[in-house]
């Protein structure tokens, strides 16, 4: 956000003077100042894109449209006036090169957020009493080689609208959006917005809702698509005055990583069943919550005494909130949700968390809202660069599809697998399958635009059934492997003093982005697929004889077979 002949932090209309988030847990605006954009005193009722929601999903996506089509009129409608502590504060690749490519925030989120030092895991015992130190870890000797960010949502959403505002989109503070009435045969959508009291018509020729959980386009057409298999709740917080984990443990456990900052990674406790997430944010503050099946975050939970004492039950993590004060609290009884639809020829999208909620182990929230608003964007685009209207419903259907199949192998990744997270020789396993792919299908991919590629759309796509097996086949390998140690009563075995960088096998990362064949990537499927499938057959303890031929081709992993 930092223009031309702008200090660098003054970025999202910036690092001017306001109290700093530790002083209050809402980030606050005067409503009149956003109201039509900067300078305009005029309601602009009929707007070219009308996008429901000023969170992160809709200012990115305002932000995106007016740096690749300029000269479309904008409009953005808020209901708060205020914005309010929110999860989903860290970001991974795809994010990243999205916030950084995309919308040129690169410099914004060094200097007002802090940058991420990868994920990093921490395995317990069944007392849940192992101190930190002795934990078995999972996490980088250094910064990644690609970078990622931990962000304060609450003043990042403040800035972006603060900063569209400026680049001329109409933004629209306490506006409250309702009877929404989407055109038909080419007809504008219409709506109603109420401030203070005063209602107004509007209409737009292309209509997204960003609205996150409200979704009202989901409500309307009855998109939403209720995830059954994997029922999550959450509980979380934000604290002041957390320990710091750099200065904890002895000289060797810090030089174990090159003293490199743990405290700038997302931290994972994990157990059987949840995990419990430690975030540092700026200014001081730091999330911490809880995710999990919900007879373990269930209602007692919910609450912040209840959050408080589940936490500290666990030694590792009340030794960093020991002298911690909670902020503000937030839970969800429901966390992963679905859609029906992403995306309509009749020119309208739901991007967001007003279309789908994944599982956030891995972080993928921004991924997710990279993606849509790369799509919706593009798709504006087109219509404005004059594609015909077949041409341009034949590309919404194709990355409708993608996406409905990128939702799906994503929570392919979780389903049924929550008991796993307590053992650190399987997630040792799963990390390896699920980062390493990560990277050399989707990430790869990303950072070269590949997304916005038609025939690699529709080879992706061709893929489905394949890849979505393949998921499959590794989740029941990996429940096969738990049951397994939990028979032999050795399943939190190898939970201390063990270490990984978690790169051992991914080799790769520096060449993620660079152009890479497709039989390239497909050769580093087949290698990591095998490696995660030796090791798990090594711990069910299979004999060589007994073992299938190996390595075993791609295919084999694809199909219906079981892979032990």
């Amino acid at each position: 956000m930092a223009r031309p002949g702008r200090s660098p932090c003054r970025g999202p209309a910036a690092c001017r003077a306001r109290a700093p988030p530790c002083a209050s847990s809402r980030a606050r605006w005067p409503a009149s100042r956003y109201r039509n954009g900067v300078g305009s005193q005029s309601a602009h009722h009929k707007l070219d894109v009308a996008i429901l929601g000023g969170g992160l999903a809709g200012s990115f996506l305002a932000r995106q449209l007016r740096r690749t089509v300029p000269e479309l009129r904008i409009g953005l409608f808020e209901k708060s006036t205020e914005r309010s502590y929110k999860v989903g504060e860290s970001t991974v690749e795809i994010a990243s090169s999205y916030l950084t490519r995309r919308l040129g925030l690169s410099r914004y989120l060094y200097h007002e957020h802090l940058p991420k030092n990868g994920l990093r895991y921490f395995f317990d015992g069944p007392g849940c009493d192992a101190a930190l130190p002795e934990m078995s870890e999972v996490g980088t000797a250094n910064l990644p080689f690609h970078p990622a960010f931990q962000i304060d949502r609450a003043r990042m959403e403040a800035d972006l609208l603060a900063d569209n505002a400026e680049a001329g989109v109409e933004v629209r503070i306490g506006a409250r959006v309702k009877a929404v009435s989407l055109g038909q045969d080419g007809a504008h959508h219409r709506f109603e917005v109420i401030e203070k009291g005063r209602k107004t018509a509007h209409e737009a020729r292309w209509l997204v809702d960003a609205t996150g959980r409200t979704s009202l386009l989901a409500k309307l057409k009855g998109l939403r698509a209720p995830e059954s298999e994997h029922c999550l709740g959450a509980a979380w917080g934000r604290f002041e005055h957390v320990a710091d984990v750099d200065e904890m443990g002895p000289p060797q456990w810090r030089e174990r990583v090159r003293y490199t900052a743990r405290g700038l990674s997302t931290l994972h406790f994990c157990y059987p069943g949840y995990w419990i997430w430690v975030i540092p944010l700026r200014n001081g503050l730091t999330s911490v919550g809880v995710t999990g099946a919900k007879e373990i975050v269930d209602s007692a939970v919910r609450s912040e005494a209840g959050l408080r004492a589940f936490l500290e039950r666990h030694r590792a993590v009340g030794s960093l909130l020991r002298e911690a004060k909670l902020v503000d609290f937030g839970g969800y009884t429901q966390i992963a949700y679905g859609t029906r639809q992403f995306f309509d020829a009749a020119r309208w999208a739901v991007v967001g968390e007003a279309a789908a909620a994944q599982d956030p182990l891995y972080s993928p929230g921004i991924d997710f809202i990279a993606l849509e608003n790369d799509f919706v964007t593009d798709l504006i685009r087109r219509e404005v660069a004059g594609e015909s209207e077949a041409d341009r419903a034949e590309r919404t259907a194709l990355y409708d599809r993608f996406m409905l199949f990128r939702h799906e192998a994503t929570m392919r990744l979780y389903r049924g697998l929550y008991g796993v997270l307590g053992s650190y020789e399987i997630m040792r396993m799963k990390w390896d399958l699920d980062v390493g792919s990560y990277y050399n299908m989707w990430v790869a991919a990303y950072m070269q635009d590949m997304h916005l590629d038609a025939t690699f759309l529709e080879q992706q796509l061709s893929w489905q059934p394949f890849l979505l097996q393949g998921l499959t086949n590794f989740a029941r390998l990996f429940r096969n492997v738990e049951a397994h140690l939990k028979e032999r009563g050795t399943f939190q075995r190898a939970n201390r003093g063990r270490f990984s960088s978690g790169l051992e096998n991914i080799d790769f990362v520096e060449e993620v982005g660079l152009p890479r064949t497709r039989r390239k990537m497909l050769k580093k499927a087949g290698e990591l697929f095998n490696v995660v499938r030796q090791r798990a057959l090594d711990l069910l303890e299979v004999s060589p004889e007994a073992r299938l031929r190996a390595p075993l081709a791609l295919s084999a992993f694809l199909s219906d077979r079981p892979l032990a």
